[in-house]
């Protein structure tokens, strides 16, 4: 099969929204949500073995440079929601698309995707392209 036709990597997490998550007006806070996005990302991360701690040793942070959230159904207390993540491109930066879906109903809540660039830790100099180590552990999975 075609690499363009593999399934990328992908993880789905559950959350359960807590009362310190929420605005005056009993819904998610917007700024929350960012955070409830990191921990999927996180669980992404580890399934593919390159997680924050490996990103620095193979001498490379990964600054997210766009994200964008789609605000389509609030989320409330005591809800609960998945929150999935996955690869969509990976060669010149990290792309990552999610999803919140309610947890009983699956009704979806929430589009986001985040984009993140490789930056040589040494000189501070930005990648064109990913380096080997995600694009070999991202490859191996697909």
């Amino acid at each position: 099969m075609p690499e363009a036709d593999r399934p990328m990597p992908s993880v789905e997490v559950a959350i359960k929204v807590q009362f310190f998550d929420l605005d005056p007006m009993n819904v998610v806070w917007h700024g929350n949500y960012a955070r409830y996005l990191e921990v999927a990302r996180c669980a992404l991360l580890d399934r593919i073995g390159y997680n924050y701690e490996q990103m620095a040793a193979s001498g490379h942070a990964w600054p997210i440079v766009d994200l964008r959230i789609k605000f389509v159904g609030p989320l409330r207390f005591g809800q609960e929601a998945l929150v999935s993540a996955r690869i969509v491109a990976f060669e010149n930066g990290l792309k990552i698309d999610y999803l919140i879906r309610d947890a009983t109903s699956g009704a979806v809540l929430t589009r986001a995707h985040t984009f993140q660039v490789p930056v040589r830790m040494d000189t501070g100099e930005l990648c064109l392209e990913s380096p080997p180590d995600l694009t070999e552990r991202v490859r191996g999975l697909m």
